[in-house]
């Protein structure tokens, strides 16, 4: 039988052309993209391939001696295909229909008393199809990995530079990398940080890279650091940044809560100081214990203030801008502070009902977003009120 299957398989080696040919119809029909490919990939390399590999089967199951690196061309062509971006279940599908080509011509060949040469050919040809899929496959998955691993250090490179203020255009050209005209700069905090991480904290950090990819326009520049991971988006990233918020909530866990400080820069020469906003804004809120979220500015304005020099003078004072339209607000907030929170001597040094009073402190905490009768409320008011009594200066 042996010698039989070798007969039939000898008797096809003349129609290796022929049978690439076919191959090459039936790949046009099959596969959508496949007739998109370059020409010089379409007509010369695809089809050499083709060519080989039909050759290469039919000599083994007729018994000529293969070489013994009979995969290294399907494993080139394979990590070529990764890295021109061909899908690998386009390239896969190439290789199953050059087995039904082979195996429509062995049928043809086939006389009556051939069949268990037939269904011995059918036995080789499932195992050398095989064979060449699991080579094909970890090619492709090997130059795709590498070229993965190539493209985040270049995304970490472009981020580099920029967070460090320096010209970041030629890497991000030589990459294919586009800059945005500017950026929302996150600052993630993990429990451990990245450096400490286990398994638990990879599969967060995993689950962002993956949501930050597939949010919006642009490349998300990505760069762990010894607290967690600074991220770079375009600024437009902000007007969605409720969504953000849940993304990168839902990422984390219940042992690894996600806390991100947020800043924008107004250009790219400026991304150095939002990023160190960002991550000021992050270290107060893991610090104050607050819970999973991203954070900006506004959300702990006064802890960011009181904390140390910098930047907060004049938006803190500005927090009472809302109340400018309304000056019986802000005279009503004035007097209840220095009548130390008691709303009937408010009332009494604005002749006013103490209800009154109620009215507008509740006015005021719906306009500017903090309650002047609480603690943080209070204080930030009161912050405010010196401040804007000192022209707004830190």
């Amino acid at each position: 039988m042996r010698r039989a299957a070798a007969e039939l398989a000898a008797r096809c080696e003349g129609q290796v052309n022929r049978l690439a040919r076919e191959l090459a119809e039936r790949r046009f029909a099959a596969i959508p993209d496949y007739a998109d490919l370059p020409a010089d990939m379409r007509d010369l390399e695809i089809a050499a391939t083709a060519r080989y590999a039909i050759r290469q089967f039919l000599r083994m199951a007729a018994g000529t001696p293969v070489d013994r690196d009979d995969l290294r061309l399907f494993r080139e062509r394979a990590a070529q295909r990764a890295e021109e971006g061909v899908p690998l279940a386009t390239l896969l599908t190439t290789y199953h229909i050059g087995a039904e080509v082979i195996w429509d011509a062995l049928v043809a060949e086939a006389r009556p008393d051939e069949t268990d040469a037939l269904l011995m050919l059918a036995r080789l040809q499932l195992r050398g199809t095989n064979r060449v899929v699991v080579a094909v496959t970890e090619a492709y998955q090997a130059e795709r990995a590498a070229l993965l691993d190539e493209r985040r250090e270049a995304v970490r490179d472009v981020a580099r530079a920029l967070l460090a203020g320096e010209a970041a255009g030629a890497a991000a050209a030589r990459y294919g990398i586009p800059l945005a005209d500017a950026y929302l700069v996150l600052d993630l905090r993990l429990k451990d940080g990245p450096a400490n991480a286990g398994v638990a904290e990879r599969r967060v950090l995993r689950r962002i890279r993956a949501g930050l990819e597939g949010f919006g326009e642009g490349t998300p520049l990505m760069l762990p650091d010894e607290r967690g991971v600074r991220v770079l988006l375009p600024s437009h990233a902000a007007e969605r940044l409720p969504e953000l918020a849940r993304l990168l909530v839902g990422a984390g866990t219940p042992d690894v809560p996600v806390i991100a400080g947020a800043a924008r820069s107004q250009g790219t020469a400026d991304v150095p100081d939002a990023s160190r906003q960002a991550a000021r804004i992050a270290g107060i809120a893991q610090a104050t214990g607050r819970p999973a979220g991203v954070y900006e500015l506004g959300d702990v304005l006064l802890d960011y203030h009181l904390t140390g020099p910098g930047d907060s003078g004049r938006v803190v004072a500005a927090a009472l801008d809302p109340l400018d339209a309304h000056p019986e607000l802000l005279e009503t907030l004035r007097a209840f502070l220095d009548g130390d929170m008691d709303r009937r001597r408010a009332a009494a040094a604005l002749a006013v009902h103490p209800n009154t009073v109620d009215n507008r402190l509740a006015r005021i905490a719906r306009l500017v977003g903090a309650d002047p009768r609480t603690t943080r409320g209070m204080l930030l008011c009161a912050t405010a009120l010196t401040l804007r009594g000192r022209g707004g200066r830190a």
